[in-house]
């Protein structure tokens, strides 16, 4: 079963990023679910990933015209993931080094969206790998690796990302 607390709560810029993530899962979320119904799903999730990836090339190239060494992935990780996007996913950075950046997610506000529309764990599951393919291409863009582990989709307690060199 999928646990997706709140901790940080009331925060208002908070409150509107994650509100504004909600909306954009709830988008993709439907769309998924609405080709699936159809009998499209296989289709409509090809171009939701080649979607989501490009979405994700172009935040990458973005980040790395912002970041001071690009190589760095401390200072990726400082220029990607700010104050309020830590807050707004109540991150926690396990490791953070010039060579890798460890993250463990305890909130997901794409995840609430999804489970706000009532779909099952399946395809809560099914969509945040599809989310995720926006941060393999940030990694790819700034020439780093990237690493999923847990993720709590798939009723863990917490996501776990890593991005690294390599």
């Amino acid at each position: 079963m999928i646990d997706n607390k709140i901790s940080i709560k009331g925060d208002p810029v908070v409150d509107i990023q994650r509100g504004a993530m909600g909306h954009r899962a709830t988008w993709t979320g439907l769309t998924y679910t609405k080709a699936r119904e159809a009998g499209k799903a296989e289709e409509a999730e090809i171009f939701i990933r080649e979607a989501i990836s490009e979405t994700g090339m172009v935040q990458g190239a973005e980040i790395k015209s912002k970041c001071q060494e690009p190589e760095n992935v401390s200072c990726f990780a400082e220029t990607f993931l700010t104050p309020n996007v830590v807050k707004t996913f109540e991150l926690e950075f396990k490791t953070k080094t010039k060579d890798r950046v460890d993250v463990e997610f305890h909130h997901c506000p794409l995840l609430k969206a999804w489970q706000d529309l009532g779909f099952d764990d399946a395809t809560c599951e099914k969509l945040c790998d599809m989310a995720m393919d926006g941060d393999r291409s940030i990694a790819k863009t700034m020439g780093f690796r990237f690493h999923l582990g847990d993720t709590i989709a798939k009723g863990c307690k917490t996501c776990q990302v890593s991005f690294f060199k390599g």
